[in-house]
């Protein structure tokens, strides 16, 4: 179980977190990124490998998460035919674990989505599975803060059980980001025990709680105003050990299943990356590019989660 975090790849990025202590990464796969999977040669991928391999860094999985369900039918048939690459990228990186997202029609409910993902699904699993890689869908909402609409129907264990109904493909698994469960009111620990088998990533993102905002607006959050980063007003993403995570039964957690990947911290904290959170960041690529290589906030991330991974583990 190695600590590292998401990032977009540069060789300076890979230096700072050699010498951090840091010892895995998930690198972005998006269009966007260094690793662009319909352009990136052999040539460069052996340079990418022999950087990472020269500093002790494992690749723990490529990052990719759009909207493969958008009832834009252009955009989620990109998006679609862009993650089969990314899944080759894998394979030719020797990469066992790509993460993303399951999807959503805003439009529709959860469970009319559902046969949706049971479309898309069902061939990437099968691809997935040809290749000996699996699939990790994160269990953010990604809910608008203002119109409540989402783009990610896997938010919860109810949800998982049907998406794992309808693809029963062991390829698919999940990417637990215990942040997200926070805000929701949903026990990250005994998801932890009862989706053991299933967990093939993880994210490290703590959750802080503003009570005082919470106790006016309430849990479908702030309706007014500004908004600072990335939050919904009463609550914020913030590195391992500044929110309301229990990181130590976490870790107990993870151990206690036999989880064998590893722990990569998605850093999205606006205070320690606050000239970033000024600017306009409005998709996932663009996060990970502005916050993932803010080198304050992952030294603090490493310093609390360092100390909880047993050596060897």
């Amino acid at each position: 179980m190695k600590l590292g975090f998401y990032t977009n790849y540069d060789k300076n990025t890979v230096e700072f977190a050699h010498k951090v202590g840091f010892r895995s990464m998930e690198l972005s796969a998006w269009p966007d990124s260094s690793l662009n999977a319909d352009q990136v040669t052999d040539r460069r991928i052996k340079e990418v490998k022999k950087d990472l391999a020269e500093h002790d860094i494992e690749i723990s999985a490529l990052g990719y998460y759009p909207n493969y369900l958008d009832p834009d039918k252009a955009k989620a048939e990109e998006a679609t035919r862009y993650f089969y690459k990314v899944m080759e990228l894998a394979s030719r990186m020797g990469v066992g674990v790509v993460c993303t997202f399951a999807g959503r029609d805003p439009d529709k409910s959860i469970k009319d989505n559902i046969p949706l993902f049971q479309e898309a699904f069902t061939p990437f699993c099968e691809e997935a599975e040809r290749r000996g890689i699996r699939i990790a869908v994160e269990n953010c909402p990604m809910m608008d803060r203002f119109n409540l609409r989402g783009e990610n129907i896997a938010i919860s264990p109810e949800v998982w059980d049907e998406m794992y109904s309808v693809v029963p493909s062991k390829a698919l698994g999940i990417e637990l980001d215990p942040s997200h469960m926070v805000w929701q009111g949903i026990d990250y620990i005994q998801a932890i025990y009862d989706y053991g088998d299933r967990i093939f990533h993880i994210h490290a993102k703590d959750m802080e709680i503003n009570r005082r905002v919470l106790n006016r607006v309430g849990i479908l959050g702030q309706a007014f105003g500004d908004i600072t980063g990335l939050g919904h007003g009463w609550w914020r993403a913030r590195l391992p050990g500044w929110g309301e995570i229990d990181w130590p039964r976490f870790i107990t957690a993870l151990i206690e299943v036999g989880y064998k990947g590893n722990i990569d911290i998605e850093h999205e904290d606006d205070v320690f990356a606050a000239a970033h959170a000024r600017e306009h960041i409005d998709t996932e690529s663009g996060i990970v590019e502005a916050y993932g290589r803010e080198e304050k906030g992952l030294i603090l991330g490493y310093n609390t989660l360092s100390r909880l991974i047993p050596p060897g583990e």
